[in-house]
């Protein structure tokens, strides 16, 4: 329990809000990227988002519908990671603020939701920010200014470079579930979880030892 001794250092006031991710931090990894970029016709290498706006608006228009049979079945088909239906119900009774913020679609988020009974006080899907997405910052600031709170009073929470760039970007303290895995990404986060058992007992320990 090296992540969780280490954690418990110096550890802050709980945070007012608490910004997540979706895919791979609340719900287990669905989609399989290399596969839909080829499908697609964007390189390995490129982010799917930004490789469709610099597409033409025909080539973009089928890229996009086949973006968006991967997220419908992905949606349809999602599991929750262990711990989260626990998480999710110690923070409801907490009343922190809550916001989803994601790259997917809101038709594929609010499936999820629906299936899994999930809310948030604000959900920042890809048709949300004028064409800013994780790792932008835009999206995380957004999400403090609508829940009136200070971003340096909210925790992004997120599995991917994606979220951890974006909140060391916004000025938020960013914590990176890494499943174990090795971080392979160059900015560092300000905690880091195995998985939501551990993100759960980190905020525990924030509510009720932080200074």
């Amino acid at each position: 329990m090296r992540e969780m001794a280490d954690n418990s250092v110096n550890l802050p006031r709980a945070p007012r809000a608490l910004l997540f991710d979706m895919d791979g931090t609340l719900t287990e990894p669905a989609l399989d990227y290399p596969q839909i970029k080829a499908a697609m016709g964007i390189p390995l290498m490129r982010p799917i988002l930004e490789a469709l706006a610099e597409m033409t608006s025909q080539d973009r228009a089928a890229a996009e519908k086949i973006l968006h049979e991967y997220e419908d079945r992905a949606a349809t088909e999602s599991k929750l990671n262990r711990g989260c239906d626990r998480l999710i119900q110690w923070i409801t009774q907490r009343k922190f603020k809550t916001a989803l913020i994601t790259r997917n679609s809101r038709k594929s988020v609010a499936s999820v939701l629906a299936r899994h009974g999930l809310s948030f006080d604000l959900l920042i899907t890809r048709e949300c920010a004028n064409g800013k997405y994780k790792p932008d910052p835009t999206p995380l600031l957004m999400a403090c200014e609508q829940l009136g709170v200070r971003p340096e009073d909210a925790w992004m929470i997120g599995d991917s470079f994606h979220d951890v760039n974006a909140g060391v970007a916004a000025g938020i303290k960013t914590v990176w579930l890494s499943h174990g895995q090795p971080r392979t990404f160059e900015n560092e986060p300000w905690r880091e979880v195995r998985d939501l058992p551990e993100l759960l007992a980190l905020l525990q320990r924030a509510a009720c030892e932080g200074v």
